[in-house]
């Protein structure tokens, strides 16, 4: 794929959330809309194409963790406030970096959808309780690829939070027909390029019930 194979050429191991994305999107994985833009004139012509509210975050292969780093910045409804916030992530940035312009998602059911190449297995696709608590939860499952559309059901079932994928709080029910297409396409993105070495996307945010991959990373190797 050009995007994998040009980061590979210019010695990168790590792709951008926006580079990511559109790794997902080309396989058919559910995603964010989202400009990348480098200036307040790409600003305005990003607003006008996507309805507020809007996210804006800082974007590059050498920005991992923007949250702790304050280069996310949410639920933006106006100009005024887009350009204020434009600025500000700007003034954190370096000079070749960009930001992302993105559709504000909103949904109370967070999870993580991902791979993992094993040297021993290969390719093994993980699910599970995804946000800002996946890493002190640790509730997720693994699976070989490929995957099966019931190896993907499976995997619901597995994490000790299964329930949240059911019709709760008045929540509609997890579509898990489009859930197990992201489990069995990111296993087949693993198979199909031996250089992507991690997917992580988290989160994977239930947006009525729909799974929409709202940030991402492609690790290579």
């Amino acid at each position: 794929m050009e995007i994998i194979d040009k980061a590979l050429s210019g010695g990168r191991s790590v792709l951008s959330e926006y580079e990511s994305k559109q790794v997902l999107a080309r396989y058919g994985v559910p995603v964010t809309t989202e400009m990348l833009i480098k200036n307040e004139q790409e600003l305005c012509l990003a607003i006008e194409r996507i309805p507020f509210p809007i996210v804006l975050k800082g974007c590059s292969p050498d920005l991992s963790h923007k949250t702790e780093k304050n280069l996310v910045i949410l639920d933006i409804r106006t100009r005024e406030a887009a350009v204020e916030a434009f600025r500000e992530i700007s003034a954190k940035i370096g000079p070749d970096d960009a930001v992302l312009v993105q559709e504000m998602v909103n949904g109370a059911r967070e999870l993580v959808a991902g791979m993992t190449r094993d040297a021993q297995f290969g390719p093994c696709v993980m699910f599970g309780l995804g946000g800002v608590f996946t890493e002190a939860l640790k509730d997720v499952c693994f699976r070989m690829a490929p995957l099966s559309q019931r190896d993907a059901y499976e995997m619901m079932e597995d994490i000790r939070g299964h329930k949240i994928l059911g019709p709760v709080r008045g929540m509609p029910e997890a579509n898990r027909e489009e859930l197990a297409e992201v489990l069995v396409t990111v296993g087949r993105i693993g198979l199909e390029n031996s250089s992507i070495k991690e997917i992580d996307i988290n989160p994977l945010i239930l947006r009525d019930g729909r799974p929409v991959a709202v940030d991402a990373l492609i690790v290579l190797g």
